[in-house]
């Protein structure tokens, strides 16, 4: 079967290389235009892109899909499009151009965490088990009927990056499956039904710690939230990142914000609830550390507190 692929951060590679294992005849590679990248802004391809490119299958990078981009993916007559966050719309026009339409490989189990953040909103909001599901495209927000879905637990330790990836994987197979399936005539597509629930995108805001929370919230949020955007919060004025954090019930005397170095080495900081311990960071102008080796350069920690 012809298969246009759709996608564009590193997440979406397994999946391609999951059609290409499987056989399937990839005709061209759809992605996002190239985007500036680092301190000097430099335009560079995508990670999808640069993937499909090693492989030696034709790329598409149209800054929208309008009728000359329409045009270029009808001239590959693609049989049916795959797409794993290629991060843009697919207009209503273009969605009958493959004979068997366009198959979304999201991120969750949907009707649960529609939009385009579905993992770090999972992990935010403390869910036990999330997953992936396949799906047929259509005009509305991740609504179409599933074709299928797997299930993976949310680890205590998980960041949104950590099972993303896992994610990637295991849903490059599913997608493969379902193409599979399609290709046969035997897929069958079920409508979604249970709660809907939304994930729109985070913003740099969203990294935001509030240390007024409670101390599990802060913990799933700093999770959620790596790696994009990021998780950080102000110390004298200048944004200091944060890495995940470790729970401590048995600290419960410091302020929201409120530092204490405990041995030298251990170093806490107070929340709506009891503390956590701090175990990444990275102080303004300066690279990811350790906690320990931070407040081991500082003369002293004492009346330091996260604004």
């Amino acid at each position: 079967m012809r298969v246009l692929f759709a996608g564009t951060p590193s997440v979406a590679i397994p999946s391609l290389e999951a059609l290409l294992a499987a056989g399937f005849d990839v005709v061209g590679v759809l992605t996002r235009p190239d985007a500036p990248v680092g301190r000097k802004r430099l335009l560079t391809p995508s990670p999808v892109a640069l993937r499909a490119a090693e492989l030696g299958l034709p790329v598409l990078k149209p800054a929208k899909l309008d009728d000359a981009a329409q045009a270029e993916i009808a001239a590959l007559s693609p049989e049916v499009a795959a797409i794993v966050a290629y991060g843009a719309l697919i207009p209503a026009r273009a969605l009958s151009i493959p004979q068997h339409g366009w198959i979304n490989l999201h991120f969750s189990l949907l009707p649960a965490w529609r939009g385009a953040a579905p993992v770090q909103h999972a992990v935010i909001n403390g869910d036990e088990f999330t997953g992936a599901s396949t799906f047929q495209l259509e005009a509305g927000l991740d609504t179409g009927p599933v074709f299928g879905t797997l299930t993976e637990l949310i680890r205590p330790e998980d960041t949104s990056s950590i099972l993303l990836e896992r994610l990637s994987r295991s849903g490059a197979a599913l997608l493969s499956q379902t193409l599979s399936a399609i290709a046969a005539g035997n897929a069958l597509a079920v409508p979604q039904s249970g709660q809907v629930s939304l994930a729109p995108k985070l913003t740099l805001q969203d990294g935001r710690i509030d240390f007024q929370q409670p101390a599990l919230a802060i913990s799933r949020r700093i999770r959620g939230v790596t790696g994009e955007p990021g998780a950080w919060t102000l110390l004298a004025g200048q944004r200091f990142k944060l890495g995940p954090v470790g729970l401590r019930p048995d600290q419960r005397n410091l302020a929201p914000g409120e530092l204490a170095v405990l041995s030298g080495k251990t170093v806490l900081v107070g929340t709506g609830s009891h503390a956590v311990q701090l175990k990444l960071v990275q102080p303004s102008g300066k690279k990811m550390m350790a906690a320990a080796d931070w407040v081991r350069g500082l003369p002293s920690a004492e009346g330091m507190r996260f604004e």
